[in-house]
């Protein structure tokens, strides 16, 4: 009676002394205390600096009472365990040293909980990454919801950074060294049943109802598993005889070498040494490795400050701010849920668009005049649902709920009950046209239609719509299963609900949106031909497109420029700068290149899609030299202005990208650098390494970048010259972001 006395008197103490916690909540479950992670005013879970200022004293108190036995720390956020580290805080340090400091102080809190002689178990549901999986993995025991929201994983490099609280030690400790390398290297995030196949989790438990009914449960489990652990019945998972066998051939130094330095060989081959961190990360194995783990704390923590200097990881860091940003609907709530579309075209764009929407419970209605177009796409989208059955991504019972949505059809049927239509045929203006003018006659008076383009003007499609404010533009890019980015196209007459409507059906999609205004080219793709442009002269001055794709991916271009025009398609690229031309005049293009472009079509040198382009495509997707591009650039070459050096072309190229960006923002196209860097850096491949175009004109210097375009414009002509909003920024001293 006295000791259930003690406990009641010390429950009460608890509720006095911690009332004022405000990002964790704290209950006991007799001799086991459960830390329930739940930030203030926040949809999920960080360790920000408040979370860290209450989490620390938190777990001193409870280390050091004697009457808890046992901790089990929980998230009250359903879908959130810990989403990782507040980046806010990573940004507000201003120095190497508090880089280091910080990386340091998280060392010591996660040694702390792994040297607890009270069991602690993790019981986690929802996202695990970053700083939070490296709480987890101090954790002497862990659990896990078994559902699609609970994801693990060490996404730092993918911010130009490494785990710095221990997670690149506790990682190696845990896994065979190639595991632990696929995760750090790659930053990829793993599901349940992948992470407790490679011993990250002990129990996988299966949801049972609700969100509060499995956060219960899971609690239920977690502290059960406490009390078995101090009652000595609980004990890690034995490594298995196939396990030991690997481990033993990896304890081998030879072996180990030979794994990092295939490693180091792909890093290198994938991003061409641009990025960084996964170079750091292998020199923090390889430290580990040689000189055990004492050596490895402190060289995570240094490389954790180094890279945290880096621009690379302040570019990364700007490119998920914009992201987030782009992840949201700045115009406010549509008046009308979208639930029913339809889509106009079964070809790949438009087979992609139902491939990213049925998933997602909406109902979609999939249209094409031909049978055989249609019976093409519906099969193309069975064929990655199969994909992902055999990935174990989805269940046979997903695969078949999610085809149930889609329905297929050459009639228009059921268009007169829906929401929302989006027209993907071929890039023909007066096509367009009339399938606007023809449906309008059908569909309900709130149905938004929208026009997937990535050339024609919005105005232009909507001249003649008896409701111009529900008309629209929405550019998506192929394959549109991957390209995460959508351009949507507001014309001066389109109403902010229809705007509203269609941000909303492409986040559904899981789309990075921007809006922009319309104009020729909208953004990507005006940048797009203005590069393009200037590939064409460099390759009449005798460059070849093998010369091309090497140095924009060493600037950094994951796919090389030459072999995207021939994915995007020479004669869709020749239609813009033919009527671009008419628009920017000599600013863009001179006759020559028009000439160029004139002998390409002419010989059908379309690009992939044509089996030929600048490039030849077998039948296997390998490509080769064209000996016609060669034969038809030696006839009309000319000659060199001077040596072109790989900086050299790579500055030609980006600096006409870079004044474009600009003056598209100058002119209102894009209404933010923000969208400005996620638009080129998710739809045309900018190198994220260098935060997007506005974000890299900031690094690099506004004035050095205005300096570079006069003296180009001094050997080149005044396609160079640089926009008056550059020019202005120069003099002022002015950059795009604070």
């Amino acid at each position: 009676m006295s000791e259930l006395l003690c406990i009641c008197l010390i429950v009460s103490q608890y509720e006095n002394d911690l009332a004022d916690l405000k990002n964790l909540k704290i209950r006991r479950q007799g001799t086991i205390a459960v830390v329930e992670f739940n930030q203030e005013n926040a949809k999920v879970n960080t360790l920000s600096q408040a979370m860290m200022n209450e989490f620390v004293p938190l777990f001193t108190h409870l280390k050091n009472d004697e009457s808890v036995r046992g901790i089990v720390v929980i998230s009250a956020k359903p879908g959130s365990f810990i989403a990782g580290a507040d980046i806010n805080m990573l940004e507000s340090a201003k120095s190497r040293d508090e880089l280091y400091e910080m990386s340091r102080h998280g060392q010591e809190v996660m040694d702390q909980i792994e040297q607890s002689s009270k069991p602690i178990v993790a019981a986690i549901g929802g996202s695990c990454l970053g700083g939070g999986f490296e709480v987890a993995l101090a954790c002497h025991y862990r659990i896990a919801l078994n559902d699609k929201r609970t994801t693990f994983g060490l996404p730092e490099v993918k911010l130009g950074l490494l785990p710095g609280a221990g997670g690149t030690q506790r990682l190696l400790r845990e896994l065979l060294l190639s595991d632990a390398l696929d995760l750090l290297l790659t930053g990829r995030e793993i599901k349940p049943k992948q992470a407790k196949a490679l011993g990250l989790i002990d129990v996988l438990v299966e949801p049972v109802g609700t969100d509060e009914d499995n956060i219960e449960h899971l609690c239920a489990i977690a502290i059960e598993k406490v009390n078995q652990k101090i009652s000595k019945e609980l004990r890690h998972r034995q490594p298995s005889l196939m396990e030991n066998i690997k481990s033993k051939i990896i304890s081998n130094r030879h072996v180990r070498n030979y794994i990092l330095s295939q490693a180091q060989a792909k890093v290198i081959a994938q991003t061409q040494g641009l990025y960084p961190a996964p170079l750091r990360i292998l020199d923090v194995i390889k430290q580990t490795l040689e000189h055990g783990i004492t050596v490895g704390f402190s060289a995570e923590a240094e490389a954790f400050a180094d890279l945290g200097m880096t621009n690379e990881s302040k570019a990364l860091i700007s490119l998920f701010h914009g992201r987030t940003e782009c992840k949201k609907n700045k115009y406010g709530k549509a008046q009308r849920e979208v639930k029913t579309f339809a889509i106009v075209g079964a070809d790949t764009i438009g087979s992609g668009i139902a491939n990213v929407s049925i998933d997602k419970d909406l109902q979609v209605i999939l249209h094409d005049s031909l049978s055989d177009s249609l019976s093409h796409g519906r099969s193309q989208i069975q064929t990655n649902y199969q994909n992902s059955v055999k990935r174990n991504r989805i269940t046979q019972a997903d695969y078949s709920r999610i085809l149930s949505n889609l329905k297929c059809q050459t009639t228009f049927d059921g268009f007169d009950h829906c929401d929302f239509i989006i027209e993907a045929v071929f890039e023909d203006a007066r096509l367009k046209q009339k399938i606007l003018d023809q449906l309008e006659r059908l569909i309900p008076e709130h149905c938004i239609y929208a026009s997937n383009t990535s050339t024609i003007s919005i105005h232009e499609i909507a001249e003649q719509s008896r409701r111009p404010e529900k008309v629209i533009g929405m550019h998506y890019f192929s394959p549109v299963e991957k390209v995460e980015l959508l351009e949507i196209v507001r014309t001066k007459q389109t109403s902010d609900d229809t705007i509203c409507s269609a941000v909303n059906l492409g986040l559904k999609q899981g789309k990075l949106v921007i809006v922009v205004n319309d104009g020729p080219g909208f953004y990507t793709t005006r940048l797009m031909i203005f590069a393009c442009v200037e590939i064409l002269s460099l390759l009449k001055e005798g460059l070849t497109p093998k010369d091309i794709d090497q140095v924009t991916r060493k600037f950094g271009f994951h796919v090389g420029l030459a072999s995207l025009l021939d994915e995007f398609g020479i004669d869709i690229i020749a239609g813009c700068i033919y009527r671009f031309r008419k628009i920017f005049g000599e600013l863009l293009i001179d006759s020559s290149i028009i000439q160029l472009l004139q002998i390409f079509v002419k010989h059908k040198l379309f690009g992939r899609k044509s089996g030929q382009g600048l490039y030849i495509y077998s039948k296997d997707n390998k490509k080769e030299n064209n000996p016609k591009i060669r034969e038809i650039l030696k006839i009309i070459s000319t000659e060199k202005k001077e040596r072109s050096t790989m900086e050299h072309i790579q500055w030609r190229i980006a600096l006409r990208l870079l004044n474009e960006a600009a003056r598209c923002l100058e002119e209102n196209i894009i209404t933010s650098p923000t969208d400005g860097d996620i638009g080129a850096v998710f739809g045309l491949g900018f190198p994220p390494m260098k935060g997007g175009p506005f974000h890299f004109m900031d690094t690099f210097g506004i004035f050095n970048i205005v300096d570079l375009m006069h003296n180009y414009q001094l050997k080149y002509g005044d396609r160079f010259a640089p926009t008056q909003l550059l020019i202005n920024m120069s003099q002022e001293n002015k950059t795009f972001y604070p």
